[in-house]
């Protein structure tokens, strides 16, 4: 006879028997108490997205500041040649652009670039959208209704379609980017912060604070927060994709980052004209803005379980018990 337990309790032992027969023991598995990084190393795609993230983050960090002037440095002779050629050194390893620069230098410093408007642009968004949410559903009224009503008029207008009209207005710049891309994105997280706290602001530890005494500000800081930060970090890790996507296009469109400066998705629009003669100009940016924004939604959906007391329990059993649960299922 086998016995086995509810798939929810992570905090119990088990003792069951595979489809085979086999004997399976597991060990007691502390979902809540588990760190986040042993979560993480749990998931391999997960943990070689958050990898790949942290690579990116340390190179726009340091890596301008170890690649010098190469970046800027011109040599005609060496006019567009082709990747994965040592000869001339391992600074052209991902071949040059018509000016002889190096292909792989241009690539680390737009990455910092790339990352200096994207990663403001959501925490802007992400704080002022977050706080007035918050403020919004658990007061209600008028409140309530003003906030939202500003964020209907906000996504009313395409994001991507006021940026182009705003910077076509103004002078395209790094700072008028991030304003512009944080302003479209602020109704994002006011309308998932204020459907949270609006539904938590009826709960009873709620009612209880209200009791002791404890004012709106604090409740919302010591209450209201802590469960709505895990929602708000998957929100903005998604976000972070359609950012840099948003500032890649606009790039792209030539009313984004301008010369001198560079970023992926310019490095792009400078090589289109060059694809059939050198694809490598406009390939690897393309390659990076690929690979950074997948990473970004794998960690997304890791973190999304990983922050719900209602799923972690999936990332906490072990293969031999899924595969128990899973064929109980089956059979049913």
């Amino acid at each position: 006879m086998s016995i086995v337990t509810d798939p929810l309790d992570t905090t119990s032992p088990v003792a069951s028997t595979d489809p085979l027969g086999d004997s399976v023991a597991t060990k007691k598995a502390p979902a809540g108490q588990m760190p986040m990084w042993r979560l993480l190393l749990r998931d391999k795609f997960a943990t070689v997205a958050a990898v790949i993230l942290a690579f990116v983050l340390l190179v726009a960090i340091f890596g301008p500041w170890l690649v010098g002037d190469a970046a800027t440095d011109q040599n005609l002779d060496e006019s567009n040649l082709a990747p994965f050629n040592l000869d001339t050194g391992w600074m052209n390893i991902l071949g040059t652009d018509p000016l002889g620069r190096s292909m792989l230098a241009r690539l680390i410093v737009a990455c910092q670039t790339t990352l200096m408007v994207s990663l403001p642009a959501v925490l802007i968004s992400c704080v002022i959208g977050s706080a007035v949410g918050m403020w919004a559903g658990y007061h209600r009224g008028w409140r309530e209704t003003t906030a939202m009503r500003v964020a209907d008029v906000i996504m009313s207008f395409p994001s991507l379609l006021l940026a182009v009209v705003v910077l076509f207005v103004f002078s395209p710049s790094a700072a008028n980017i991030v304003a512009v891309l944080a302003i479209t994105r602020i109704p994002i997280y006011l309308r998932t912060a204020r459907a949270e706290s609006a539904e938590l602001q009826s709960r009873v530890f709620v009612d209880a604070a209200r009791t002791f005494g404890a004012g709106s500000g604090q409740i919302l800081r010591g209450h209201v927060l802590p469960i709505l930060l895990p929602t708000l970090l998957t929100v903005a890790t998604l976000d972070f994709c359609y950012v840099m996507l948003a500032e890649s296009s606009l790039s792209f469109l030539g009313i984004g980052i301008q010369p001198p400066d560079i970023s992926w998705g310019l490095m792009v629009s400078q090589g289109r004209t060059y694809l059939q003669t050198a694809w490598w100009l406009s390939f690897f940016p393309g390659l990076a803005i690929v690979i950074t924004t997948v990473s970004a939604t794998l960690l997304a959906a890791w973190a999304r379980i990983a922050t719900d007391p209602g799923q972690r329990w999936r990332l906490t059993t072990p293969k031999a018990r899924k595969r128990v649960f899973s064929s109980r299922k089956a059979v049913r």
